[in-house]
């Protein structure tokens, strides 16, 4: 009886992250679409609001939020505070992932030479 308990319990928590997960991915697909998908440019209005990550993940958290009983990918509680929680992580990870991961692949460390050493202050600072 406590194995078929602990076995219910882990399977559960696994598809609670799993669910978790799909929604943060359809979460950030959806949202890049909106922001910067050529095909939706002659009807997106040309306001800041419609090229922002985080605003647009914002509300496609919430639309998710009220879509989730038609789909079985995930399924969260019918609340406001739900609503709210899922629209600030829609949000969170869709301008993160942005940032990340761009066309030209991801974008850790890019923009940054490390390797490179400013010659004019290295020799002060090797002096004294």
């Amino acid at each position: 009886m406590e194995c078929a308990l602990a076995t219910t319990t882990i399977h559960y928590a696994i598809g609670t992250k799993m669910q978790l997960l799909y929604f943060i991915l359809v979460a950030y697909g959806l949202t890049q679409l909106l922001c910067f998908s050529k095909i939706l440019d002659r009807i997106r209005p040309k306001h800041y609001f419609f090229s922002c990550p985080m605003c647009i993940g914002f509300w496609i958290g919430v639309f998710l939020w009220g879509v989730s009983p038609l789909t079985e990918l995930f399924t969260f509680g019918h609340n406001p505070m739900d609503a709210f929680l899922l629209g600030c992580l829609s949000s969170g990870t869709s301008y993160a992932l942005n940032m990340i991961i761009c066309d030209d692949g991801i974008q850790i460390g890019k923009g940054e030479r490390h390797d490179e050493v400013d010659a004019s202050t290295s020799k002060t600072m090797l002096q004294g």
